[in-house]
């Protein structure tokens, strides 16, 4: 059977496109929609709280080029419009009562994909929503006219072509001209005179232009208004307000300095201020990459970032006639934006190019601060070069103050999986970041926990309970804890204390504590059961002689108790607050072990069911009807026996009554069941046969897992206890299973108070903690340590969980340098990196080799090169035949002194080298370096400091290295080279060139076959030959891939990455395998290469589009007990899973669901999603999970429609679609 792969994602995109603010509920609150890669996001800022809330995220299936927002006349909510690569333009709509966007509007004009000539790169919308433009790179914009008919649907008339040949496009934007004919104000660059010149003479005479284009609304047509030349270097235009508002016009953005230009008004210009340090270029001019305009209600301001981060606020003052003068001043510094917005609620919100997302609060607007500020009064003249550069200095957040952030991987550079910190499941170590805001990362699977109270106790309990006093309290006013010999009671009030007169009986262990009837407690123990009334009367039930109660459950009106001899005894609550025994005991035949009685169903006297674990591997559901009480029901036969039960109603939107399945859920009676084994199930529960139906089952961990009801996020969850925490809850309409990312808990229950409204109380040895999970929304968890500069690669040293991460920016001084400079201007005090970055300096590298110790989390070691010396490479390596070799030769020569000596016996682990592939005075474009270099450092005994060996010269950048056959592989440009250890320097064994590599940026090896990745000629299958020390091609691929990354599945496979963000796996057949394996490839001496290339060629096996470009690929176990699966990491922050298929059926099945889907739910861009998953070569043996997944979003009358087609029933299908993901991964 061909390799079929199920492909889903782990963590979605976190790189934003673009930003947009709007009213796109219909209510008087703003929200932000961003786009990330292929989706949507719908976020709000909590004024109560200063939080920013995720709303809804939703995948558009195609590649989000720009967005914008609108309003037409008379409507009462903002629309999106989104261009994308479908060649299409789609407005979306938020409808908050079906919590999903939808499409109101579709139009084609042009082709699909990313083309310079497609419009779809530039969007730009009228104020008034009357109109809109959107254009491509190069010649073509088209303008529609937005409207809504009579039944007050949007409406879009036909295109209106605004072309023009031979012409470049920088930026467009609308202005604001009140309800006059739309203008659109563009960048444009005429290279018609460059065609033709081949000297190169006109392109440096070339000039941009602004230009108006003009939509008139009457003769339905658009014309070229207005143009002036502009700055070559001008990048950005923003449209200041018009008619009532203000003068209109644009701001110009180019290097140096700001211009405001309008038709037939007078130029207005003023610098952009540079930072006063000592490291100032005089020569790099700073330039503003965006920036956001905010009216008031009687006045506007602009708010620009430069390059370095810096906000500018920029003021235009006016009058009736014309702009009089604009000034510009520093307001703060945060990090750099794709997009910044600013909320009427007075928040910002800074879509950061690298890093977390920062939602700021307005605390001022830096009028009254004594910061410089700089008119266009004094800057009159054209040419502004010839004006001194303006400076200011760095102040600390005044303006604004940082309420909240969104976590954000983008670019994830590199990354590594393994099990450093002996947990069930493996954790990510990725790097992330840019600049001085690079991070280290850990990434765990788990729900982010918030500890309230962490105390210690007199002694271990055993368990933990919370209780009111009355039904109709708030919060709980009791904290029990069961010793092994006694009941410990704890008062809620202010302050935490031993409660004195509960009427508890503390000289017992407890079994249970519940709070039944309306004022009244009940306490197990094994000898009894106690009833403490609100006045602290006490009722006795005494256990029969020489028996002891071993399991409990009960609820506000039933108690049920299971004897030491196997019987069940049950109470329930009768009209005057008594516990009433039932008179008959059912005897269950085995030991029981575990039971369970759910909450009384609202407008009823009881629950009718009682869940009962035996030790004989099952689960007994008995009725507590008053007609048939305590008799059996159903059986239900298990893999172990249980160790806990919990009967709870929770969300289902499976069966839910309306027609989206995503409006309010019904509610189904499940039955949870914990293992001993360490599995936890959950079953539907019929609440009229007590049938047990539709199981879905995990594994949670080695221990036995105990079960415990709390509400969270205001509904019911269980907390499942095993060898970790984890919590079973509905959310986006799915049911998840997911680990809290927590210490071990020995016992559990809910917990409620003024100060934590919904909380979970638990024990962990001698310790009693307190905590909440506040989102449900992020599964995933990050702990984050600082680096100095962009990293590169990270390398694991192979007997410590130690990683040697290289780190390198351009244009940056390194700390030598700044240390020189600084010793010029004693009194200057550098501000924090981390928040205002590394200082800037045109053709200079800052690069170091930082050691991190992944278990504490901590930097141990940090190596810095100099010289404007930069790397790019890294790894580890023994050359432990060297090392044989010099003590073979100190036997002979009997050199057997007593440090050798040490030396040999000391450790059997051999030595372990870290080597760093560097290049000095790096130019990127064009690409060249005066030479390359390999720097080996060995590694201390715990691997958490480095020593300098040697250096070795290159002429080439060495940008991939292994370890093979005991000695070092480099990839240096086109050369494939083997080194081995010197004395003085690493010495060349062997060397592979072939011309049509351009460079190699990856390598892998296995047995004798080496593996060489190309940045644009796909992979080589090599095979090294020892005899001679050759390396032989031995098969390529047949497609030229621009190559970023890959690994070996095995001896024959590969899967891989390249930079248009497609995932492949290739494969060499078993005819390839015995040539390159017979006599270490001879046959491959006397082979012909096929295109100057090699012999053979490699089979595709499978191929699909992820739309982000692979950085990192692993074949990994990511859950215990799960199969491996192949785990990829995307530069935009993407964390993908390709898991294979175990079954022809699920595959068919899959294949079927996948094609019902792409008819029935076409995504929202209005691309084709077969085409869009393979968009440079056709899809190939993959099934994409995220659109299967789509199916539980789907309206219900769909989701019953498909699932007939696939023959099932809708809770069947659904169990399918998660079972995949749970299967893999998470």
């Amino acid at each position: 059977m061909a390799t079929h792969l199920y492909s889903f994602t782990l963590v979605p995109p976190t790189a934003v496109v673009s930003s947009v603010i709007g009213q796109f509920s219909g209510q008087r609150y703003q929200e932000i929609v961003v786009a990330q890669g292929s989706r949507l996001q719908l976020l709000r800022a909590d004024n109560s709280t200063d939080k920013l809330l995720p709303v809804l995220t939703t995948n558009l299936f195609g590649t989000i080029r720009s967005i914008a927002s609108f309003r037409v006349a008379g409507a009462s909510k903002d629309y999106i419009i989104v261009a994308s690569d479908s060649g299409r333009i789609s407005i979306v709509e938020y409808k908050p009562e079906q919590s999903r966007f939808v499409r109101v509007h579709l139009e084609s004009f042009g082709k699909s994909g990313i083309r310079r000539v497609v419009p779809g790169q530039y969007l730009a919308v009228d104020p008034k929503g009357r109109a809109t433009l959107i254009a491509s790179i190069e010649k073509n914009k088209l303008v529609y006219i937005l409207n809504r008919d009579s039944s007050a649907n949007i409406t879009i008339s036909s295109p209106l072509e605004a072309h023009k040949p031979r012409s470049l496009l920088y930026d467009v934007v609308a202005l604001d001209v009140g309800y006059d004919n739309p203008i659109f104000a563009t960048l444009e660059v005429d290279y018609s005179d460059c065609d033709l010149d081949p000297t190169g003479k006109a392109y440096e005479q070339v000039k941009k232009y602004l230009t108006y284009y003009e939509l008139d609304l009457g003769l339905n047509h658009v014309v070229r208004a207005w143009s002036d030349v502009v700055d070559r270097n001008a990048n950005l235009l923003l449209a200041v307000p018009g008619g009532p508002d203000g003068p209109s016009g644009v701001l110009v953005c180019t290097q140096g300095y700001i211009a405001y230009k309008h038709m037939g008004k007078q130029t207005h210009q003023v610098p952009i201020p540079c930072r006063r340090t000592p490291f100032d270029d005089s020569s790099r001019k700073r330039t503003i990459v965006c920036g956001v305009m905010h009216k008031m209600k009687s006045a506007f301001f602009f708010l620009l970032q430069s390059d370095e981060g810096d906000l500018f606020k920029l003021t235009v003052e006016y009058d009736v006639l014309a702009v009089q003068e604009i000034k510009i001043k520093y307001f703060e510094t945060v990090p750099l934006a794709k997009s910044l917005n600013i909320l009427k609620s007075g928040f910002l919100f800074v879509a950061a190019e690298a890093g977390s997302h920062m939602l700021y609060r307005f605390e001022k607007l830096g009028d009254d601060d004594d910061e410089i500020e700089f008119s266009s009064l004094d800057y009159k003249k054209s040419d502004m070069n010839q004006y001194p550069t303006a400076y200011f200095t760095l102040q600390p957040l005044e303006n604004l103050v940082l309420v909240d952030m969104l976590d954000s991987l983008n670019p994830l550079i590199s990354s590594d999986i393994a099990n450093l910190c002996g947990e069930d499941a493996p954790q990510i170590y990725a790097l992330a970041g840019q600049g001085a805001r690079s991070t280290f990362r850990t990434i765990r699977h788990g729900l982010e926990v918030t500890e309230i109270v962490e105390s210690e106790l007199p002694g271990e309990p055993i368990a933990v309970w919370t209780t009111k006093l009355k039904n109709d309290d708030e919060f709980d006013s009791y904290i029990v804890l069961s010793f092994v010999n006694g009941t410990l009671v704890l008062s809620i009030g202010e302050t935490v204390e031993e409660a004195s007169d509960s009427g508890f009986l503390s000289s017992m262990p407890t079994l249970l504590v519940q709070q039944v009837g309306e004022d009244s407690i009940v306490q197990v123990y094994p000898k009894g059961i106690r009833h403490i009334s609100v006045d602290k009367e006490v009722n006795e039930w005494e256990a029969p002689l020489h028996t002891a109660i071993v399991a409990a459950t009960a609820n506000s009106r039933q108690v049920a108790i299971a004897l030491s001899t196997s019987e069940i005894v049950y109470f329930e609550l009768d009209e005057d607050g008594q516990l009433n025994e039932y008179q008959y005991k059912q005897e269950m035949g085995s030991s029981v072990t575990a039971m369970s009685v759910g909450e009384v169903p609202e407008g009823k006297m009881r629950n009718a069911f009682l869940a009962v674990g035996c030790e004989d591997s099952t689960v007994r559901l008995v009725s507590l009807d008053p007609d048939n009480t305590l008799e059996s029901m159903s059986v239900q036969a298990l893999t172990a026996p249980p160790s806990a039960l919990s009967i709870m109603t929770m969300p289902d939107y499976v069966y839910a009554g309306s027609m989206q399945s995503s409006s309010e859920p019904t509610r189904t009676l499940y039955l949870h069941i914990g293992l001993r084994n360490g599995v936890y199930l959950r079953s539907v529960l019929d609440n009229i046969s007590g049938e047990l139906s539709d199981t879905q089952t995990q594994f949670l961990g080695p221990k036995p897992v105990k079960l415990f009801a709390v509400s969270l996020q205001e509904q019911p969850v269980v907390l499942a206890l095993s060898s970790r925490p984890w919590l079973a809850y509905t959310y986006n309409v799915n049911f998840m299973i997911t680990p809290l990312a927590y210490d071990s808990l020995e016992y559990g229950s809910g917990f409620s108070s003024e100060q934590c409204a919904e909380g979970v109380v638990g024990i962990e040895g001698k310790n009693l903690r307190i905590f909440s999970v506040e989102k449900f929304s992020e599964n995933i968890k990050q702990d984050n340590i600082s680096l100095t500069y962009t990293p590169r690669r990270l390398v694991r040293n192979p007997y410590k969980p130690v990683y040697y991460v290289i780190e390198s920016d351009n244009n940056t001084l390194n700390s030598e340098e700044k240390r020189q400079l600084m010793e010029q201007q004693p009194d200057y005090e550098e501000p924090p990196v981390e928040e205002y970055g590394n200082a800037r300096y045109n053709g200079k590298w800052a690069s170091c080799v930082e050691v991190i110790d992944a278990a504490n989390q901590e930097k141990t070691f940090r190596v810095e090169l100099f010289e404007n010396e930069a790397a790019f490479s890294v790894t580890v390596c023994s050359f432990a035949d060297y090392h044989r070799r010099r003590r073979e030769e100190e036997d002979e020569e009997g050199h057997d002194d007593e440090e050798n000596e040490a030396e040999r016996v000391g450790s059997s682990i051999e030595p372990v080298y870290v080597v760093v592939g560097t290049a000095k005075d790096l130019s990127l474009i064009p690409k060249k370096c005066s030479k390359g270099f390999l720097r080996v450092y060995r590694a201390s005994k715990h691997g958490e400091k480095l020593e300098f060996v040697h250096c070795t010269e290159l002429d080439e950048v060495p940008l991939a290295m292994v370890e093979f056959k005991e000695k070092l592989l480099v990839g240096a440009g086109g050369s494939l080279r083997l080194y081995d250890m010197g004395m003085k320097q690493l010495l060349r064994k062997a060397e592979y060139r072939n011309r049509n590599l351009n460079s190699i940026v990856d390598i892998q090896t296995m047995a004798n076959r080496v593996v060489i990745a190309d940045n644009q000629q796909s992979v080589t299958y090599l095979v090294y030959r020892k005899q001679d020390s050759r390396f032989l091609p031995l098969a390529d691929d047949i497609i030229a891939r621009h190559t970023t990354c890959f690994t070996m599945l095995d001896y024959s496979t590969i899967v891989g990455g390249d930079r248009f963000g497609n995932l492949w796996l290739v494969r060499a057949s078993e005819k390839i395998n015995q040539v390159g394996d017979d006599d270490d490839g001879a046959l491959l001496l006397t082979s012909r290469p096929f295109l100057d290339g090699a012999p053979y060629r490699l089979d595709n096996i499978a191929h699909f589009f992820v739309q982000d470009i692979p950085t990192s690929v692993h074949r990994v176990q990511l859950l215990p007990g799960a199969r491996e699966v192949i785990v990829y990491t995307g530069l935009q922050g993407t964390v993908g899973v390709l898991g294979p298929f175990t079954s022809r059926e699920d595959i068919d099945f899959f294949q079927q669901l996948e094609g019902f889907m792409r008819t029935e739910d076409p995504p929202l861009s209005g691309r084709d999603h077969l085409i869009y998953r393979g968009q440079y070569v056709p899809v190939k043996n993959v099934i994409d999970g995220d659109l299967c997944e789509q199916y539980a979003l789907l309206p219900i009358e769909k989701k019953r429609s498909i699932a007939a087609e696939l023959d099932r029933t809708v809770r069947e299908v659904e169990r399918k679609i998660a079972g995949m993901r749970t299967r893999y991964a998470f």
